[in-house]
């Protein structure tokens, strides 16, 4: 099967184009025949092989629908991996990048987990190797080692705690209340911002996600001109200049509840353009709006779209389940160690309830006061 090139564009203010730091190979545009010979070869295949498909909300349109079809799901990683291991399947189909997939197989281990590209991967997984990132926990042994779900099995096997974007908070509130200094890795974003709101003593990997890194807080100002009365959602893996504009700062789920829940009718979305699908179905009737991401006068003015999350096609899922191409292996010895902070992390999210539905509504250092 031939591929088409996705050259992810980060620009400069006269609209030139880098290509330097991210490319991937993206499936080809299907013919609508075409494509529905493929969705239906999938459905069945799906039910032949008591197999269940699970997206990211960042992956293409007809990709989600199909999972909602199909009794599958669409979801933030967590929820993805969660979904899976409740599912009675025997087989995952996980579309998404490949550190979702490990966390399918990590919580699922006696399940088949496969992708349509293992190539599909994540600038903070990349980023962050397994065995730099060991010993930089080595050598600061006395803090409490914290890794965002951006990370292989093999740094998570490392951490004593994983957190998502929506428990984050809470999680590292918690552990500055017990006395604990914190080791975060990778997302320097997101580990700054969640610093400012707790206050915790955080040393911070410098990694960050290509598409959220490339927002740009002064083209968001005149957009906001242009929209005087539009809320702005960002995700806190952008830079902080960018954050400080927000209206609602999220996780990718508490930006989808924002826009439909929300009392505005337009919405500036400040993360992968991927969610605006989900979020058109759920709140059509609303203007949602792509945040900038280039700078003054450049000739894209938003391109936030992942060139990994876009390398899932639908082609290549049905190839994963007539192929049995692309199967998530996992040393048992990673694996298991992965699982306990995985664990840690959803007992946590169970037992406290409370503070969790606190820091949604985004919380300041002051969190634990009543």
């Amino acid at each position: 099967m031939t591929t088409e090139l996705f050259d992810y564009p980060l620009q400069d203010a006269t609209g030139t184009t880098c290509i330097a730091q991210a490319w991937a190979k993206v499936p080809p545009t299907l013919h609508k025949d075409q494509k529905n010979q493929i969705i239906q070869a999938i459905k069945s295949e799906l039910v032949r092989q008591n197999a269940v498909l699970v997206a990211h909300y960042y992956v293409d349109g007809d990709i989600q629908d199909l999972a909602w079809e199909t009794g599958g799901f669409v979801a933030d990683s967590l929820e993805m991996a969660r979904f899976g291991k409740n599912h009675p399947a025997q087989k995952l189909i996980v579309a998404g990048v490949k550190f979702m997939g490990e966390s399918a197989k990590i919580l699922s281990p006696e399940k088949t987990v496969l992708m349509p590209d293992l190539d599909a991967t994540c600038s903070l997984d990349l980023g962050c190797p397994a065995d730099d990132f060991t010993k930089f926990c080595d050598a600061h042994p006395d803090r409490e080692v914290v890794v965002y779900a951006n990370t292989s099995a093999a740094v998570k096997a490392r951490a004593d705690w994983m957190v998502t974007s929506s428990c984050a908070l809470a999680i590292v509130h918690h552990l500055k209340e017990q006395g604990k200094k914190i080791l975060w890795a990778p997302d320097r974003h997101l580990g700054r911002y969640i610093q400012d709101q707790t206050g915790a003593d955080m040393l911070l990997w410098e990694g960050h996600c290509i598409v959220h890194d490339e927002f740009k807080a002064i083209e968001l100002e005149t957009l906001k001109a242009k929209h005087p009365n539009a809320m702005i959602l960002v995700h806190p893996e952008s830079p902080s200049h960018v954050v400080d504009l927000a209206d609602v700062v999220g996780s990718t789920s508490a930006m989808i509840k924002a826009v439909v829940e929300g009392t505005a009718q337009e919405y500036i979305v400040a993360t992968d353009k991927g969610i605006l699908h989900r979020m058109r179905q759920l709140a059509p009737g609303k203007t949602l709006i792509e945040a900038p991401t280039a700078g003054n006068s450049a000739t894209c003015k938003s391109c936030a779209h992942c060139p990994w999350m876009a390398m899932n096609g639908l082609q290549g899922i049905l190839n994963c389940l007539t192929e049995q191409s692309g199967e998530i292996i996992i040393n048992e010895d990673v694996r298991l160690k992965a699982k306990i902070c995985i664990e840690k992390m959803l007992d946590f999210t169970v037992n406290n309830p409370e503070l969790l539905a606190k820091a949604q509504h985004g919380f300041v250092k002051n969190i634990g006061a009543a």
